[in-house]
């Protein structure tokens, strides 16, 4: 759920202020949702940077009554859209990351979750961008599909046919990526 910032215009704030309210409180979304819209890890900490700066020319024009989050996932959306467009960029296979030995949990536990993530993110490569989006949205950060369809400036109709094509999508790359269970 969004966490809309407390400091508004009209009720003593700035507009600077509001603004660096909402940067602190959705960094970390806009950072998770570049991610899941398949941005390198090392491009992410540049593109929140661009959502930020698009959010701010934006500001003026958002309608402060719609939650927050949608919004900013559209913003999000078409910078990585822009970002994958442009020449330089170049598919990538995650691999596994090194870690070194910490304290936390169980080894076995952190490789099943690390290939559930790598699970995930292979099934999302495997969605078109709209209607990855759409999924990340509903699935994921649990909005409704008036909030999507609202953020991504697209009709409700739109958002439930990517929707539930997405699903189907998603499914069928989870079937098709998961490793078959060994045998006795």
């Amino acid at each position: 759920m969004s966490v809309q910032p407390q400091a508004t215009v009209g009720e003593g704030g700035s507009e600077h202020a509001y603004f660096r309210a909402l940067y602190e409180a959705e960094l970390d979304y806009v950072w998770r949702t570049l991610r899941r819209l398949g941005a390198r890890e090392r491009d992410v900490e540049d593109l929140a940077h661009d959502v930020f700066v698009a959010a701010w020319r934006a500001l003026e024009r958002y309608d402060r009554d719609r939650p927050v989050r949608p919004w900013l996932f559209g913003i999000a959306f078409r910078v990585v859209s822009d970002y994958r467009r442009r020449a330089r960029f170049s598919r990538e296979i995650p691999t596994e990351r090194h870690t070194t030995r910490s304290e936390g949990p169980d080894p076995l536990e952190n490789a099943a979750a690390a290939q559930d993530r790598a699970l995930v993110l292979a099934a999302l490569d495997a969605l078109p961008p709209p209607q990855r989006a759409v999924f990340v949205l509903s699935a994921i950060d649990g909005h409704t599909v008036p909030e999507i369809a609202a953020g991504l400036g697209v009709s409700d109709n739109t958002c439930y046919s990517r929707l539930r094509l997405a699903r189907k999508r998603f499914a069928d790359a989870v079937r098709r990526l998961r490793p078959a269970p060994e045998k006795p």
